[in-house]
């Protein structure tokens, strides 16, 4: 998986947010409800495009803990971070992942995303996510 955007090129407001992404997604391989929680806005509307309908902060955090598949390792990739007016940020980026099922093999996945952020008293807290994963390819 190749970025298409140089990290070290982006501003340090970028960057910050670049960061947030990132330990979002730490923080979903911790499992951590509270520090998930706190990291979403009370109004998040997010729609995985697999779905059929958008969701909500609950359906969210319940994606990342509890039943939901374990998140082993992944690799993110941004395409675009962008900050608008020092309080939205709008990132673009794709993934690799490595999921594992309770009681099943562990899964290779990999989509992409868009996710938006407020900035709320210095914090990027996510407010949307829009994407969905790629589609599965056969085994060979």
């Amino acid at each position: 998986m190749r970025a298409c955007l140089d990290v070290a090129a982006l501003s340090e407001e970028q960057r910050d947010l670049w960061d947030r992404v990132c330990q979002l997604w730490a923080q979903s391989q911790s499992r951590d409800r509270t520090l998930i929680a706190t990291s979403i806005h009370p109004q998040y509307v997010g729609w995985d495009m697999s779905a059929d309908q958008p969701h909500h902060k609950d359906a969210a955090i319940a994606s990342v803990v509890g039943d939901a598949p374990e998140l082993k390792s992944y690799r993110l990739a941004p395409h675009s971070v962008q900050v608008y007016d020092h309080v939205v940020g709008v990132v673009h980026y794709s993934y690799e992942a490595t999921v594992q099922p309770h009681g099943a093999a562990s899964l290779a996945v990999t989509g992409k995303w868009t996710e938006v952020y407020l900035r709320q008293a210095d914090a990027w807290v996510m407010v949307a996510v829009s994407g969905r994963p790629d589609p599965a390819e056969p085994a060979p």
